[in-house]
């Protein structure tokens, strides 16, 4: 059980920081996902957003899984 909520809490963690950074790279694009409407800005926004944040979730398992092997 432990070992499923270790799993679970680096996945949320990875997630969120992954999308934090592709947060703060749109935002120093000049794009916003929060903008109203649906222009080219906001969907990049929101592309970048969601990029991050399964680079993070990869990038926290390939950790997790490296560290195990070790």
């Amino acid at each position: 059980m432990k070992k499923l909520l270790a799993e679970g809490l680096v996945d949320a963690l990875g997630f969120v920081a992954g999308a934090l950074a592709g947060f703060g790279l749109a935002r120093m694009l000049g794009w916003d996902p929060f903008a109203a409407g649906y222009g080219g800005a906001s969907l990049g926004g929101i592309l970048l957003c969601g990029l991050g944040g399964g680079a993070g979730l990869q990038l926290a398992r390939r950790l997790v899984r490296r560290r195990k092997d070790s």
